[in-house]
């Protein structure tokens, strides 16, 4: 792997020559991730690189440790100084940064404060496949979630402990959600079917049947919502329609059409007067709950908007695209406030903190992002997946995660002294991201990820430095245990 690290970077040192005498603009940071991006890809095929020795040269070579001797058995010690040199040289012009502290190697003591933070603490398992949905409780105690083995789990939010699964789709299921008093629970499936049961009983309490059909709709139900007084749910599918049913009831009361492929999203503003809806036509559409008329059409996304949400003061839209962009619209003059770019591929779910001064999104390439709202800054990254959703106080964010897992995610607030030991707390996996049972492959994928994000030569900060060695130190309890059992 250190090989394969050293031949990348010749060749974008190469890469990076030729595209500057063509006058392509393209900086060596740029260079570097799309570079490094392959070698994440080529991973994937690759068997043999799993050998520890192979993975001990990759800790070395993205460390830094044996770096530059190695490149100098290839003589490109000259130009990999070049592009240093001219990486730093035009990271100083575009944003001078401050001078950063020294960090010992084994124990990090910081003065400055450092901002809030959030980091895995529990991992949910009981899902055989991929988690589609998720929605948690108005009272912040229990979370459901839907996936493609056909369930919808429930669990104690605080223990993490499974409660009882719901069972009846035929198919995958694709969204699920809870009710605004808590007591009932509805879900959307590949079968066309939208699903509700009882919260207490946890008894079914009925399919939503659309007219003489056998189905709620002529597609896939891709998403599904209440109403912030409980009596209707929106729902939109495949079949290009959202329609509105009476939560008591069960019985269609209007059916939208408008867009021009599957409808992938909707939401309802907490205010009630308006419903949102995303779809793969590229478009958002905005409707006066009201009225069921039309207010806006939104078609700047260049791809399909997979996931729509309004803010809690029900001002401001957010929808994520197939495009890698997250975009906030004003619903009072229905203009573009602002593009946030970020992620590298398709943003699948968007969600909103309490508070209003956090969105978390999270995209196809496994990885989360947390931005603040009002300046559109990004404040950390996390390794997990899509969908995403805040507990109601926002102390929590809860996450999908690999082969059916679910992430709970802590706030930590800001101190004063941080030490490396507080970080690991003896456990590796969750500083990486991962399962203490994942695949020494997966775990390898997740360890280039972070290393990508926290590596001094791309975030020169004071928690990225600290970041790093944390998870060099958990990468290397990872080692010794996969040596350990080696050895056996």
């Amino acid at each position: 792997m250190a090989g394969i690290g050293a031949v990348v970077g010749l060749a974008a040192y190469g890469i990076a020559k030729l595209l500057d005498e063509w006058g392509i603009s393209e900086t060596p940071a740029q260079l570097f991730e799309r570079m490094e991006e392959k070698v994440l890809q080529m991973g994937y095929y690759s068997e043999a690189v799993m050998e520890l020795d192979a993975l001990m040269e990759l800790d070395a070579f993205v460390s830094g440790e044996d770096l530059n001797q190695k490149f100098a058995v290839l003589e490109v010690e000259d130009e990999l100084q070049a592009l240093k040199a001219e990486f730093k040289k035009k990271s100083e012009f575009v944003t001078p940064k401050p001078s950063i502290p020294n960090i010992e190697a084994e124990k990090i003591s910081l003065t400055t404060q450092l901002p809030e933070t959030w980091r895995c603490v529990r991992t949910l398992k009981g899902h055989l496949a991929a988690v589609n949905a998720i929605a948690i409780s108005p009272d912040g105690t229990t979370l459901i979630s839907g996936s493609d083995d056909r369930q919808v789990n429930l669990w104690n939010l605080k223990t993490g402990k499974w409660l009882y699964t719901f069972s009846g789709q035929a198919e995958a299921v694709l969204s699920v959600a809870i009710s605004p008093d808590g007591q009932q629970i509805a879900s959307g499936s590949v079968d066309c079917k939208i699903s509700s049961w009882q919260m207490d009983t946890r008894k079914f309490h009925r399919t939503f049947f659309y007219l003489s059909s056998a189905y709620s709709h002529n597609g896939f139900v891709n998403s599904v919502a209440y109403s912030p007084d409980g009596a209707i749910i929106a729902s939109g599918s495949a079949d290009k329609t959202i329609r509105i049913w009476g939560r008591y009831t069960g019985t269609v009361k209007r059916t939208l059409n408008g867009h021009s492929d599957a409808v992938l999203s909707v939401t309802i503003s907490p205010n009630g007067k308006i419903l949102a809806s995303g779809s793969a036509d590229k478009t958002i559409r905005v409707w006066d709950l009201k009225t069921l008329q039309q207010r806006y059409i939104f078609t700047e996304h260049l791809g399909a908007v997979n996931t729509v949400v309004i803010s809690l003061n029900s001002q401001t839209l957010i929808s994520g695209s197939t495009d890698a962009t997250i975009k906030l619209w004003n619903l009072q003059t229905g203009k573009l406030l602002s593009t946030l770019t970020g992620h590298s591929t398709a943003v699948l779910s968007v969600a909103i903190s309490p508070d209003g001064k956090t969105l978390a999104s999270a995209s196809r390439d496994s990885m989360i992002k947390l931005w603040n709202l009002h300046t559109g800054e990004l404040l950390q990254s996390l390794s997990g997946c899509s969908p995403v959703a805040f507990s109601p106080d926002g102390k929590t964010l809860v996450s999908g995660g690999n082969r059916g897992r679910i992430k709970i995610w802590s706030q930590m607030q800001s101190f004063d002294k941080f030490t490396l030991d507080s970080v690991l707390s003896g456990e590796w996996w969750e500083v990486l991201g991962v399962n203490q049972s994942d695949r020494p492959k997966d775990v390898k994928l997740a360890y280039l990820r972070l290393a990508r994000l926290y590596h001094p030569d791309i975030n020169s900060s004071t928690i990225a430095k600290a970041s790093m060695q944390a998870v060099n130190q958990a990468y290397k309890q990872f080692q010794e245990q996969l040596n350990a059992y080696k050895c056996q």
